[in-house]
């Protein structure tokens, strides 16, 4: 069965900044985490925010309360549900955590449209304090992929979700993203799928940059109106397409003795 599948980053792509900076920003971290910033990878980094925040007396209704603030344009939120309605399967590739991802979608009413959530993990421990853990175990073994963090190749997860869908018939891609962490699945998408990289971000430069790497189409996107407007463009290809190649697939066939009578031609 023909279908689509819609690969979302979350950061600067489903909401209109970085949620790990708004939380640690709004809760009074700011300062730390900016002089941290050189010095760890972003996800090691948040698990240092995480508890300098506990030690401050922040609760988990705090953090809770401050990603209910975090700004997601209603164009996004249109553009999430008109797919979900159309039959996209939905799934988020985010180097964020589960506690942000799903608060904010909660929130505006999004969790249900989305089939799986590929992220860092997290969970609230026995003292009340929020601890995110990496995706990939890069304590225990790497990746072994150079172009990603060491807690997250989203390369490897895109290659997994092909797997997946290949074995419920034929489903094409579609990867919306911004980060330099995005170029990597980028790189594994193939033709007939899409890329969906937001202009003047990072996954875009690269990508501009070499664009003879990139099997897949790429379909530029700057702010939320053109997100809209350029996905569900695409959804209602697709899907247009799939509906005409079934069409003509239920077409009668003639037997091989009419086409030849047809196709007789007089000396």
């Amino acid at each position: 069965m023909e279908g689509i599948v819609l690969i979302f980053d979350f950061d600067k792509t489903i909401i209109d900044c970085d949620s790990d900076e708004w939380v640690v920003g709004g809760l009074g971290g700011a300062a730390l985490l900016e002089e941290l910033l050189p010095t760890l990878p972003l996800n090691t980094l948040m698990v240092r925010m995480m508890s300098y925040l506990h030690s401050q007396g922040k609760t988990i209704q705090d953090i809770s309360d401050c990603l209910k603030t975090v700004p997601i344009d209603p164009q996004i939120i249109s553009a999430i549900k008109t797919a979900y309605v159309l039959g996209c399967e939905l799934r988020i590739v985010s180097d964020a955590n589960t506690f942000f991802i799903e608060t904010i979608l909660s929130h505006h009413g999004l969790l249900e449209c989305f089939s799986e959530i590929n992220t860092n993990p997290s969970f609230i421990d026995d003292d009340g304090k929020l601890r995110i853990l990496p995706f990939h175990d890069f304590h225990s073994s790497s990746h072994g992929c150079t172009l990603c963090p060491p807690n997250m190749c989203k390369g490897l997860i895109v290659e997994r979700i092909k797997e997946s869908i290949l074995q419920e018939g034929k489903r094409r891609i579609v990867y919306l993203g911004d980060g330099k962490g995005d170029y990597c699945p980028s790189l594994k998408l193939v033709e007939g799928d899409f890329v969906m990289p937001r202009k003047n971000y990072p996954a875009w430069e690269l990508i501009t940059s070499n664009p003879l790497m990139i099997k897949a189409e790429v379909c530029e996107w700057g702010d939320a109106e053109e997100m809209e407007e350029v996905l569900l463009k695409l959804i209602n290809m697709v899907l247009l397409s799939a509906q005409e190649e079934r069409n003509f697939q239920a077409m009668p066939r003639l037997p091989h003795e009419a086409f030849q009578q047809v196709l007789r031609v007089p000396h």
